[in-house]
């Protein structure tokens, strides 16, 4: 497990964003409708990406309740969609009973991040997390942006790899010694 810098360029994504337990009934409901809308607009989308955060931040963000997790459900898009093909997709999808409705296209850029591919359950994240940040002080970074996940095999998986992503900038006082 080694960390790596990396530098990640504009990206477009059908978007569901909730907030709740992984696996739990809204992130499952979120997940279904980006792959019926994915699916509506010819299927070239994903892997399925997760960007999360807490609102409450008087607990570190692995020690608050997992129901109040947020996030940013993604499937990434080959290139940015025709004016009006998401909505059409959306309409096509309707029938699946998913929530499309929730379904949007957004274009998010990361730039300079951390990344370290985590194997084994997400239960053990944690460890992987811990790798991340020390690898971040080691080199005068601090997280600058929301905490981002890549799911490389199912939820299912009985031993899912998981592509671990944290956008960063200098700390300030490294930053002002450069």
């Amino acid at each position: 497990m080694t960390p790596r810098l990396v530098h990640c360029h504009p990206v477009t994504c059908l978007n569901v964003t909730g907030m709740g337990e992984p696996g739990g009934a809204e992130h499952l409901s979120a997940i279904g409708a980006l792959y019926a809308v994915a699916s509506a607009m010819g299927g070239a989308a994903g892997p399925l990406e997760g960007r999360w955060w807490v609102e409450d931040t008087s607990l570190p963000p692995l020690e608050t309740p997992r129901d109040q997790w947020r996030w940013h459900l993604l499937l990434p898009l080959p290139g940015m969609p025709e004016p009006g093909a998401a909505e059409a997709a959306r309409e096509r999808a309707r029938p699946s009973g998913a929530a499309v409705d929730r379904v949007q296209v957004v274009t998010f850029t990361e730039g300079e991040c951390v990344e370290l591919l985590h194997e084994g359950p997400y239960s053990e994240e944690k460890r992987s997390l811990e790798v991340m940040e020390a690898f971040m002080a080691e080199h005068g970074l601090v997280p600058n942006g929301l905490h981002h996940e890549i799911y490389l095999t199912e939820f299912t998986d009985p031993d899912p790899k998981t592509l671990l992503r944290q956008p960063v900038a200098p700390r300030p006082e490294a930053a002002a010694h450069r």
